[in-house]
């Protein structure tokens, strides 16, 4: 089988199957969340929640598009032959679920080629809040919806005006160097947000709720469907190296080029040589 869909019939079939693991996610929350295991650090925590929704995504997707590969987060890769990978993360926020947070989501990205962020060529994507059933979308070349409703990244006048989320990461030394770039930051922009779900962060830029989302470190899977849809949104997306680690930034055209430097300039600082 080749990728024989548009954009769009990909976006169509990612909602479907991220609806039905959004539905189980929120069942299984609602029966109560515990850990299952930890993963990079004590705080990396995975429920069984995560495994079971992955589960039914991989094989939702293996049943439609068998030739396709695969790249989650708990079950690994599989290989394809028609040149699509889907992206997967089963549920984003892991942490918030555990705390019976509504920030989290089922997070599915489809792109051509492999799932590296900086050589892939995006298709669609889709991010499903399960807490509030909220769904956002996109298709390259369609545009991106919130609930089927077009949205349009901001445009803040100056840094200054710029609301900024941002994430970190699970060792302590790597939130350290991250609170030291916050401090530089902080004085620059409007303010700081941290929701703790890189893919709704993500979203976040695309709607215009915050003008900007920034972290060191994330994975392909935290960030592939909402990148999509950031970027279909009018978002500029950037990656670079810093510290041996990649950060991603994702904002509003008319401050990126501003606040990369900026981030830049703040990472040299912050970072072992």
């Amino acid at each position: 089988m080749t990728s024989d869909l548009t954009p769009s019939q990909f976006a169509d079939l990612a909602e479907s199957i991220a609806r039905d693991g959004a539905a189980l996610a929120a069942r299984r929350r609602a029966e109560g969340v515990e850990v299952a295991d930890r993963k990079s650090s004590i705080v990396d925590v995975v429920t069984a929640a995560d495994r079971e929704v992955e589960a039914l995504v991989r094989a939702r997707i293996a049943e439609a598009r068998p030739d396709d590969a695969f790249f989650g987060e708990e079950s690994g890769t599989g290989a394809g032959t028609s040149g699509i990978t889907w992206v997967v993360d089963p549920i984003d926020g892991t942490v918030n679920y555990l705390y019976g947070s509504p920030e989290y989501g089922v997070s599915i990205g489809v792109v051509r080629g492999s799932a590296d962020p900086t050589t892939w060529e995006p298709v669609a994507g889709v991010v499903v809040a399960p807490a509030t059933g909220v769904v956002f979308r996109a298709a390259v070349g369609a545009g991106a919806t919130r609930d089927g409703v077009p949205v349009q990244a901001g445009a803040p006048a100056s840094l200054a005006e710029t609301l900024v989320a941002t994430g970190f990461g699970y060792t302590v030394d790597r939130r350290r160097q991250q609170v030291e770039v916050l401090a530089g930051l902080i004085g620059e922009v409007r303010d700081i947000r941290r929701g703790g779900a890189a893919s709704l962060d993500c979203c976040a830029v695309a709607a215009g709720t915050v003008d900007a989302y920034y972290e060191r470190g994330i994975n392909p899977w935290d960030m592939a469907a909402g990148s999509i849809v950031a970027r279909e949104a009018g978002a500029a997306v950037r990656i670079w190296e810093a510290g041996g680690t990649r950060s991603f930034l994702f904002a509003s055209p008319a401050i990126a080029d501003d606040l990369e430097a900026l981030i830049r300039s703040l990472e040299d600082r912050a970072l072992p040589a």
